[in-house]
């Protein structure tokens, strides 16, 4: 049998095999249309959400737009205004620099975008398939079609992986995919707390995600998580020069409980995981925390552009670094000193309360009766509540209480198949007997 001769794959076929391994799923496509808006220096971000963003996936920001000279190309693969030569990758500012993320969206969706710039009388809309410009409707123009709209840049991905039945097929669970997707939003939301974000299903009352811009980040946290976690969150912030790194955020404290890891890791502005550090910060609160608990954790990771390896993987979600486990050390050095400080603040603060709660001494197991009130009740600072004691007399021996002060319940009788016998005197004859 003779091998198969060689070939070269066609251009459709190896943009689309390209972009299916760029774009796995639509939270990956809102991941890149996300970074574009903040690479464009955008102050709001509104997505808007159909079927788990399959029938429809769309961007809208406020940043500066996208010339009109440059939409015939903006599609094609590998065109970017954020990279020149490839020594530029060593000290890269921005999230974007390879040119493919919006070329392998158009390869799997029918892709529009409607941009307009501050010094633009009007905005201008254009269709794209496969990279290039495509007529709106059979038999029309493929040129940007000018159009009313707003400062900043529209993107518009409908029946994504339409050409691609597998993937579709893989992808039925919409509330599973929406859900991926606001987790995507609400990430970025949190990190970038001086940019508004909103999220929303299409026909849908309200926004899942509203942030307001020049929120703090806890703010924000807050706002998407809730008060109680927020509130059990402690402040983390330190810098090595030996490694050339800063990093802050927020993490749980010893009083936190949640079921569930919540792990936000930002290497340089960008959303990445990093196995290692999610590791050892893991570790360290299997120790703290207790058994059915797990740590949620925010943390921004600055480290010299020219020290982090950002291009090796498709989706960029992963990244390496110099130093990798003198960086993970620090990191772990802090939070276990932010742990040991904020617990002992925990302790002071249970401690002060129950002595206020109970106002009494006690020495061994007996009460003081200098330190019991001279009133039935004792009042709690803090939530006004009166808590009824007992009143000890001096015929009434210390420890003990009167029967007609405090209610008596009745007395619970043990079934004889569960009763423990802990009397000799109750022993039956039967147990004296031996088997021959």
């Amino acid at each position: 049998m003779q091998p198969a001769p060689i070939r070269k794959l066609e251009e459709t076929v190896i943009n689309r095999i390209a972009a299916g391994e760029i774009i796995n799923r639509p939270s990956n496509a809102l991941k890149e249309l996300i970074e574009n808006s903040l690479d464009a220096g955008s102050t709001s971000i509104s997505i808007a959400v159909k079927d788990g963003g399959l029938k429809v996936l769309q961007i809208q920001d406020n940043g500066h737009g996208i010339r009109t000279e440059d939409m015939p190309i903006v599609c094609e693969r590998f065109t970017t205004s954020k990279l020149k030569v490839y020594e530029d990758l060593s000290h890269i500012q921005t999230y974007g620099f390879r040119g493919e993320a919006l070329a392998s969206i158009s390869h799997v969706s029918h892709l529009s975008i409607t941009t307009k710039q501050a010094d633009s009388e009007c905005a201008f809309k254009a269709h794209y398939a496969d990279g290039k410009l495509v007529p709106a409707k059979p038999g029309g123009s493929s040129d940007p079609v000018p159009c009313a709209g707003n400062n900043g840049t529209v993107i518009t991905a409908e029946d994504l992986f339409y050409n691609i039945p597998s993937r579709k097929a893989a992808l039925k669970n919409i509330r599973e995919e929406y859900n991926r997707i606001f987790e995507v939003a609400s990430r970025y939301a949190i990190h970038n707390s001086g940019i508004a974000f909103s999220c929303r299903k299409y026909g849908a009352p309200k926004v899942d995600l509203s942030t307001v811009a020049g929120a703090s980040t806890i703010t924000n946290i807050r706002q998407i998580f809730g008060s109680k976690i927020a509130n059990s969150l402690v402040e983390i912030k330190d810098s090595n020069a030996d490694f050339d790194v800063e990093f802050s955020g927020h993490v749980s404290s010893a009083a936190h409980e949640m079921h569930k890891t919540v792990f936000l890791l930002f290497i340089n502005h960008r959303l990445v995981e990093h196995t290692p550090i999610r590791r050892a910060i893991e570790s360290l609160y299997s120790s703290v925390l207790p058994k059915a608990s797990r740590p949620f954790v925010y943390l921004d990771l600055r480290i010299k552009p020219e020290n982090v390896d950002v291009n090796v993987h498709p989706t960029k979600r992963e990244v390496r670094f110099l130093n990798e486990d003198g960086i993970v050390g620090c990191i772990v050095d802090c939070i276990h000193n932010k742990l040991l400080s904020s617990n002992g603040s925990r302790e002071f603060v249970v401690q002060e309360r129950l002595q206020k709660q109970l106002n009494v001494s006690t020495d061994g197991d007996t009460p003081s009766l200098t330190s019991i009130a001279p009133s039935n009740t004792i009042s709690d600072a803090e939530s006004n509540l009166t808590i009824p004691t007992p009143t000890l007399t001096p015929t009434q021996p210390v420890g003990s209480t009167s029967s007609s002060n405090l209610p008596t319940a009745a007395p619970r009788k043990t079934p004889v198949n569960r009763a423990v016998r802990t009397n000799y005197k109750t022993l039956s004859l039967e147990s004296f007997s031996f088997g021959s």
